[in-house]
């Protein structure tokens, strides 16, 4: 819980607003009693980052039901859908643009180990 006890606002809970679209989680942080907020201080407002882009809430400070005065602010770090989504892009990986590109240059060479490299390695 905030320690300053010179304030005369009410305490209120940090709801969970990641993966809510930048509209919505401003709804329900509002709704709360609370304010989104960029969380670089020297940064421009929350507001002007979200409106162009369809942006999405990728993470959030302080966590969902920690507390907080009402009208404090949660900060809230933005992902535009506008950028690649990270998992789809593990998940599927591009086909090489040409058939030129997946071949080495130097044809691979085939190395026979036998005991006796082994046991000189391990001596070493």
């Amino acid at each position: 819980m905030p320690d300053d006890d010179q304030r005369a606002a009410d305490f209120v809970l940090v709801p969970d607003v990641v993966g809510e679209r930048f509209l919505k989680a401003r709804e329900i942080a509002q709704a709360a009693g609370l304010t989104l907020a960029n969380p670089d201080p020297d940064g421009p407002p929350i507001n002007e980052l979200a409106w162009r882009r369809n942006s999405t809430v990728q993470s959030q400070f302080p966590a969902p039901g920690s507390v907080l005065y009402r009208n404090d602010s949660l900060r809230v770090w933005l992902r535009s859908d506008l950028e690649p989504d990270m998992a789809r892009k593990i998940d599927s990986p591009p086909p090489s643009v040409d058939s030129a590109h997946a071949v080495p240059e130097d044809p691979p060479r085939i190395v026979a180990l036998t005991s006796e490299d082994r046991a000189d390695e391990t001596a070493e």
